[in-house]
């Protein structure tokens, strides 16, 4: 694997973001900080510079005060509001949030942190920042996003940007679309899965003048795979289509699922699949149990360029990439967790790929791939 990677760097970390510019700050008196800059969505700007929608996890210094623990919730009349629970009542066994004891055994919680998304303009080998463009962030406006807008990922299509967000509310969990005519302006599209999907993916290109995306159906349970079947139960990734982008038919087939001699127990989608002469090139995650929050590492595969049911080539025994400590040693501090690689976004440039990741769900990781690495013949 480090034969394949040229370049392998921090680009940003929590303490280069701004506060000052803060949503929350700007409503409540109440003092915040970075948690996360990460996953961000990728895509390249006409000037030829890469753009970067970032996720801002930004939470409350001190969430517990007394016997009380709060979270940040954004209100359609009062816009941020604090909420407060007993200390008794929750469940705090995850740093990324809190699980209210009440609703056992269904699984209702609150979160530590409100996400926003903030656009970075990188240089054209995405190695420099260019410009942070606080003044294009994007901010909850709809009663479907009272907990954030999250994890970005970006696909330029046919000229124009179409950005899937995570949309979280007491509502639903849901999969939102923006889309922009510069990369920069975006306008919200409202929800086109209303189910909880956290990793919806547009192929960057129309298939038979379908958009394709791939798609990651979550659910609180999963039935057994039959005893000589060689997949596991649980998450797995799905194709979907659309003859416009707003309006999406499932596959029949399933996609890629977790297999029983495979250590992955979950998968998901990754950086939004790209048009190679080999076919369309997915980078997606793979997820082993350890601890809470279990391994996350980046495999890849290779799809038929018109049948992108079709896998040509998958590789889930030499992962692209994992966590990478001595990237994160200068800010151990304000790590929370450990092995998390989560890739989110990828452009080409002369002999290799530029990929974006989020890491240790910290700060924001550019690697340049060869592209040999991901050539099969």
């Amino acid at each position: 694997m480090k034969k394949n990677i040229i370049t392998d760097k921090i680009i940003i970390q929590p303490s280069q973001v701004d506060l000052n510019y803060s949503p929350i700050r700007k409503n409540i008196n109440v003092d915040t900080y970075v948690l996360g800059a990460f996953n961000p969505g990728m895509s390249r700007l006409a000037n030829g510079n890469i753009i970067l929608m970032l996720r801002v996890a930004e939470a409350l210094s001190k969430p517990i005060i007394g016997d009380k623990i709060h979270s940040i919730r954004w209100d359609m009349e009062k816009a941020y509001v604090l909420d407060a629970y007993d200390m008794k009542d929750v469940d705090i066994s995850d740093p990324r949030s809190f699980t209210l004891k009440k609703h056992a055994p269904l699984e209702v919680f609150a979160l530590t942190s409100l996400s926003w998304l903030l656009p970075v303009e990188l240089s054209p080998d995405g190695l420099e920042i260019i410009e942070i463009h606080y003044d294009k962030s994007i901010y909850p406006t709809k009663s479907y996003q009272e907990y954030g807008v999250e994890d970005a990922r970006i696909s330029l299509i046919e000229g124009k940007y179409y950005m899937t967000t995570c949309s979280v509310s007491s509502e639903r969990l849901s999969t939102t679309l923006y889309t922009s005519e510069n990369g920069l302006d975006y306008t919200l599209e409202g929800i086109i899965l209303d189910h909880q999907n956290k990793d919806m993916l547009f192929f960057e290109g129309k298939i038979n003048n379908k958009f394709f995306a791939l798609t990651r159906p979550l659910g609180d349970a999963y039935l057994a795979t039959p005893p000589q079947s060689n997949y596991s139960s649980g998450p797995s990734i799905n194709i979907a289509q659309s003859p416009d982008s707003l309006h999406w038919k499932p596959m029949d087939e399933p996609f890629i699922r977790p297999k029983t001699k495979s250590s992955s127990l979950k998968l998901g989608g990754g950086a939004q699949p790209i048009l190679t002469p080999q076919g369309w090139l997915v980078l997606f995650h793979g997820v082993e149990k350890k601890g809470i929050i279990g391994v996350y590492r980046t495999y890849w595969a290779l799809l038929d360029k018109n049948n992108p049911q079709k896998i040509i080539h998958m590789d889930m025994t030499n992962p692209v990439l994992t966590a990478k400590p001595e990237l994160t040693k200068d800010i151990s501090e304000s790590i929370y967790m450990e092995d998390v690689v989560f890739t989110t976004g990828i452009v080409e440039h002369e002999n290799h790929y530029i990929v974006a990741s989020g890491e240790l769900d910290l700060c924001t990781r550019i690697t340049h791939i060869s592209k040999s690495k991901f050539k099969i013949i």
